[in-house]
């Protein structure tokens, strides 16, 4: 997954200039604010869709309810630590937080965060039915309570150079299974000076390599554990998988791949030194940016297939209530505003409208103004999201809900440990076989506490 939407390289700057010049808030990375009843404090990551929102509170949100939002706003990494130890003390100081799908069904089961069912069900105005409903699946925990709102969501799909496939004479299927996909890679690959088959991601970390390469795992029949908890990590169909997704980025995939992650296939996709690229649907932003230069070079067809009808993952930064706030109502009135239709027509009319926080409303998908900036990848995008099924993935039932992870605790530790051993294995450093080995106690291990839970 992405993590975070990148648009050009100005991002960065942006973001610093306006940590230092925003007003009205705690305070880039500060602690939450003072204030009566009628202030929340918010804890968010710093994208770039996240300083639009703090940039706009004031003046619309605020104006509007007389409700003041005090931001805390933090690099990705330090605000999951953040939340975690804020959220899991029940201090109370922080009213709302900026939660992904990963997190919150594992915090609602800690009762960390409260539901929102009746929040929705009284809020006439939000239309829960406008929210794509694999989206609200994936923010639905196994009690069947409803405990986060997307501010934004993605999925996965197959970005290709149209102009390269053509002076091949190759016509790409607007649904490919991986076979095809890898015999592509093979025909262009270094077909233009320095123009690579395919980037995928070869860097370590849960949510880099494994992002794509378990949704891979998933549509060649496997899976990290079976729903009894059984890990089949070393198993011939997540064996065979891996073995694909190595020897395909060996093959015909970027240079330096073990060290390449979402940031570094998105660069080499912009500088024309792949020919395609399989990742997050957030990433068309970027490409069809104004200074890109390959806007209006770029097709988008749907995540490859084996095994499975679909196989792209799902991804939300999501809104979600701290049980011990004691200002439930009112962090329920920013969340309903900042997850709403109205708030995604205001960034597009004072931002711009490829800033949009898309990938949660089917609404957006309607609406000319966003499809005149997003026309190529809109439609791409919404049947991306809207064909996941983070509870049935595969080809067989799973313990716990996710398409692109497991939604345990423990998974970013055994995916970050397991993902070292393939990106090893991209190196030429070890086997896929011995990767996965090793995987596989690893897998064994979490395994044995959730069969003893279950047995107990």
């Amino acid at each position: 997954m992405s993590r975070t939407r990148l648009r050009p390289a100005l991002a960065v700057a942006v973001i610093a200039t306006l940590a230092a010049t925003l007003t009205g808030c705690a305070g880039w990375g500060g602690g939450p604010g003072g204030g009566g009843p009628d202030t929340i404090n918010v804890l968010m990551v710093n994208n770039p869709q996240m300083i639009d929102l703090q940039r706009l509170t004031e003046a619309n949100f605020t104006q509007s309810t007389g409700i003041r939002v005090n931001f805390t706003v933090l690099p990705e990494n330090d605000v999951r630590d953040k939340i975690s130890q804020e959220f899991s003390s029940q201090a109370g100081q922080y009213d709302v937080a900026s939660l992904s799908n990963f997190e919150i069904p594992i915090y609602a089961k800690s009762k960390w965060i409260a539901p929102l069912d009746e929040y929705v069900a009284a809020d006439t105005q939000f239309d829960q039915s406008d929210i794509l409903p694999p989206m609200t699946q994936s923010l639905t925990a196994d009690d069947g309570k409803l405990y986060g709102q997307p501010f934004y969501g993605e999925s996965s799909f197959l970005m290709y150079r149209k102009d390269v496939l053509a002076a091949n004479g190759i016509q790409m299927p607007a649904n490919p299974t991986w076979p095809q996909v890898a015999d592509i890679a093979a025909r262009v690959d270094n077909k233009q000076p320095g123009m690579r088959g395919i980037c995928l991601r070869g860097q370590p970390g849960w949510g880099q390599i494994f992002a794509p390469l378990t949704t891979v795992v998933n549509t060649f029949g496997g899976t990290w554990f079976e729903q009894d908890w059984t890990p089949k990590v070393d198993a011939p169909e997540f064996t065979e998988a891996t073995r694909f997704y190595v020897d395909l980025v060996r093959a015909h995939g970027e240079n330096g791949a073990p060290q390449a992650g979402f940031t570094e296939c998105l660069n080499n996709m912009v500088q024309g030194n792949t020919a395609m690229w399989y990742d997050a649907t957030s990433a068309a932003g970027s490409l069809e940016a104004d200074d890109s230069p390959v806007k209006g070079k770029m097709g988008y067809v749907a995540a490859p297939v084996l095994k499975t009808k679909s196989a792209g993952w799902l991804y939300a930064w999501s809104w979600s209530i701290q049980q011990a706030s004691e200002k439930k109502d009112n962090a329920w009135k920013f969340i309903s505003w900042a997850s709403s239709r109205q708030y995604e027509e205001l960034v597009g009319q004072q931002v711009g409208w490829s800033s949009v926080p898309a990938g949660k409303r089917a609404s957006t998908y309607e609406n000319q103004d966003y499809l005149g900036v997003a026309a190529s990848f809109a439609e791409p995008t919404r049947d991306a999201i809207s064909s996941a099924d983070p509870r049935n993935p595969g080809v067989q039932p799973r313990p716990a809900i996710g398409i692109q992870f497991v939604d345990i605790p423990e998974f970013t530790d055994l995916g970050t440990q397991v993902s070292q051993y393939v990106s090893s294995a991209i190196a030429g450093q070890m086997s896929v076989d011995e990767a996965l080995e090793r995987g596989q106690r690893l897998a064994e291990d979490v395994a044995e506490r959730y069969q003893s839970r279950e047995q107990g």
